[in-house]
């Protein structure tokens, strides 16, 4: 078992995890375990000290994000009141450094899915082709390596639960596998080119791309929006909307194309080059209490 004093960085275990970022991550007890690429974590904290074990200091400090700066992105993004209770209550929510692959699939599966779902399909996924890895005597599954995506079956990938998705996670794990894609090569883009390269994948479109971008390869600058984010941009920031765009986007209940567009442009000019952060920290706000 490791210690690593956060040294009064601000972090909340509990809000990294919950805020509907990763996907395979469950609470026992006072512990966190969880799955990163084909390692077993367990993890927990008390007040401004984190327990871990079977990974090291170097990797937590990555995955979760502690060497943000958080208080210099809080005062960046802190532009309202809104923004600022939202901050104030998940205080130390932190985005997790995902592997892009696991986060690339993750998020093909999760399009029009509750959260239990895509856990689901992911642990399933996992079991099915992934590696056994035993941890304090239970079995726990790495992420599968793309060829064994690639190899499967369509009918095999249904039988995870993927439904219609299955097609899109063999054909973009065939892509990854035969180098036709080289999910590396993004880390070093622009966010605007970096996203037109993930949009050429099967089964991504921009909300993907956006949230692949911004949890599993660090561009800070993207702002995912979905129905909970609409739904925050029109009940707290239609003053900063054109009458045209709010009618526009209360014209329907779902999400087009075109209104995604439209608030994602909203929200990357207004938070600036933190707008991932104030996404989530809106995000998981508007779930738990709008």
């Amino acid at each position: 078992m490791s210690n690593l004093r956060l040294d009064k960085a601000p972090f909340d275990l509990d809000a990294t995890l919950c805020c509907g970022q990763v996907f395979r991550w469950d609470k026992m007890g006072d512990w966190w375990y969880g799955v990163a690429g084909k390692s077993v974590l367990k993890v927990r904290q008390r007040g401004e000290e984190l327990e871990f074990a079977n990974t090291d200091e170097k990797f937590v400090r990555r995955y979760f994000g502690l060497d943000d700066n958080l208080r210099q992105i809080s005062r960046a993004i802190g532009k309202d009141a809104h923004i600022r209770k939202a901050l104030e209550e998940f205080w130390g929510l932190r985005i997790i450094r995902q592997e892009p692959l696991e986060c690339l699939i993750s998020y093909i599966c999760a399009t029009y899915k509750s959260i239990p779902a895509i856990k689901h399909m992911l642990n399933n996924l996992s079991r099915k082709f992934g590696e056994k890895v035993v941890f304090e005597e239970t079995d726990f599954f790495g992420f599968p390596e793309p060829r064994r995506l690639a190899r499967a079956s369509l009918a095999e990938l249904a039988d995870c639960g993927l439904g219609y998705r299955a097609k899109y996670v063999l054909e973009t794990s065939k892509r990854i596998f035969d180098d036709s894609f080289v999910l590396e090569r993004l880390w070093q883009m622009p966010y605007e080119q970096a996203k037109l390269e993930l949009c050429s994948l099967p089964g991504v479109g921009p909300k993907v791309a956006d949230c692949v971008l911004l949890f599993g390869l660090g561009k800070f600058e993207a702002f995912p929006v979905d129905v909970w984010v609409k739904r925050v941009l029109l009940n707290h920031y239609v003053g900063q909307l054109t009458t045209e765009a709010v009618q526009r986007l209360s014209k329907t209940e779902g999400l087009s194309n075109t209104q995604y567009r439209l608030l994602s442009e909203f929200g990357r000019g207004y938070f600036g080059k933190f707008a991932g952060y104030a996404q989530e920290y809106l995000y998981h706000f508007e779930r738990l209490y709008g």
